[in-house]
């Protein structure tokens, strides 16, 4: 592509992101046009509007299947994120839509695979997830994944070693092997580091801390989550999650006083959505 698709991203911020791939189509060419239009439809899907992610995607279809493996692969992964992704709602998930991603992610990843678009093969894989949300279905899924990576020579594929350590580690969680966990979220953390993502840097620690609660290793984590705290708030992104397990903390060492003052940040953070 012509087009840096991830300078154009802010995940958090999808109304933002739609603008900037709208501008995007002004000078594009055929081609990126059509990737523009599929990542404008994951921007509603971030929003829970699969519905309008849909209509966009089917608007493009019959292109998408004339035009190159990564339009291709890109309007597979698209379409299977309408119908199971970590946004959607967990009563939403039914075995006739999961069936529904698994085919498009299947399509996704057998696509770039034939096509060597390592970077979206991983991403098809690590969708699989949500559509065998088990944990050691998930951590089959992200275990495939890491392999992939680790095989790749492509600098973008290895792009993805943070978030995917990320995964396992949290599935390791839910399967409550806490101490593999911490390992993987390490990995995850000295990832982000070298790629010098601050904000995922926090979040690894935020991973860390939340196992350490598990854990029971109450007043590390609260080091932890106060230091957090206060790094995202002279990034002015105050984090709700830092202020619910802060909450959870303080109650679990007796300090109601405290607890009750970042339930009270919780919600008044919560209005602010």
């Amino acid at each position: 592509m012509a087009i840096d698709l991830a300078s154009l991203w802010n995940h958090g911020k999808p109304e933002l992101s739609e603008q900037r791939f709208r501008e995007a189509l002004q000078n594009a060419s055929d081609e990126d046009a059509l990737v523009l239009e599929t990542q404008i439809a994951r921007t509603y899907g971030l929003r829970r509007d699969f519905g309008r992610a849909r209509e966009i995607l089917s608007t493009i279809e019959a292109q998408a299947m004339k035009a190159s493996p990564e339009v291709r692969t890109r309007y597979f992964l698209e379409l299977g994120r309408t119908y199971a992704s970590t946004t959607h709602p967990p009563e939403s998930q039914t075995p006739e839509t999961r069936q529904l991603a698994r085919s498009h992610y299947t399509q996704a990843f057998e696509t770039a695979q034939q096509a060597g678009l390592d970077e979206l093969a991983i991403d098809a894989l690590h969708m699989m997830v949500c559509v065998d949300p088990d944990p050691d279905d998930q951590l089959k899924w992200n275990m495939k994944a890491v392999a992939y990576m680790e095989e790749s020579s492509q600098p973008e594929a290895k792009k993805w070693e943070g978030s995917l350590r990320n995964n396992i580690g949290y599935a390791q969680h839910l399967r409550g092997d806490y101490e593999e966990a911490l390992r993987q979220y390490e990995l995850s953390l000295a990832a982000h580091e070298r790629a010098g993502r601050a904000a995922n840097v926090r979040i690894a620690h935020w991973m860390i801390a939340h196992t350490l609660r598990a854990q029971g290793k109450l007043r590390e984590a609260i080091d932890i989550q106060l230091r957090l705290e206060r790094e995202w708030d002279l990034a002015g992104e105050p984090d709700p999650y830092v202020y619910e397990e802060l909450e959870h903390l303080f109650r679990a060492v007796n300090e109601t006083e405290r607890a009750e003052a970042y339930a009270h940040k919780l919600r008044e953070s919560r209005k602010q959505e």
